[in-house]
């Protein structure tokens, strides 16, 4: 009817499920999903340089290199973050430099290195999930005390 095919159809639906994703999702699973995306480019990018698609390599690895860029690099506070934040923004220019270089030489093995890296920081960061166990208790003893502090209360005043 519309003139697209399945497959856009499902891209459409995959995109929706990611946009809803991202509105739902606490800021440690927004880091989450921006490693998630930059892997899936590289990943991308190594099968289509391999599949000599330059044009298609050349858009994966520059989707890769804006997240890492705009998303993880940019989302580093420095000031709170002291010397860690100060390495890993020097460990995203490096990543950045890598892939860039990748996409000139078709180098395979900087993509390769670029991904391990990522894959590595990635798990690290989901190491330190905040702990929803202890978030869920802290819900469950707080919400009691807002139900009594809404509950209505009875008069005390007497009636002359």
């Amino acid at each position: 009817m519309f003139g697209s095919s399945p497959r856009n159809g499902a891209n459409a639906y995959s995109k929706v499920g990611m946009e809803t994703g991202v509105f739902a999702a606490d800021p440690h699973k927004l880091i989450l999903m921006l490693f998630d995306g930059a892997l899936m480019a590289i990943n991308n990018a190594i099968n289509q340089m391999e599949a000599g698609k330059i044009a298609e390599k050349g858009r994966s690895i520059s989707h890769a290199v804006a997240i890492v860029e705009r998303g993880l690099r940019a989302s580093l506070n420095k000031e709170v973050g002291g010397e860690l934040a100060q390495n890993l923004d020097a460990l995203y220019g490096y990543i950045i430099k890598q892939l860039m270089t990748a996409n000139i030489q078709n180098d395979v093995e900087k993509l390769v290195e670029s991904k391990k890296l990522l894959h590595e920081l990635r798990s690290a960061w989901e190491q330190i999930a905040p702990n929803k166990n202890a978030q869920n208790a802290a819900a469950e003893r707080i919400a009691p005390m807002q139900q009594d502090a809404l509950a209505p209360r009875k008069s005390s005043f007497i009636s002359v």
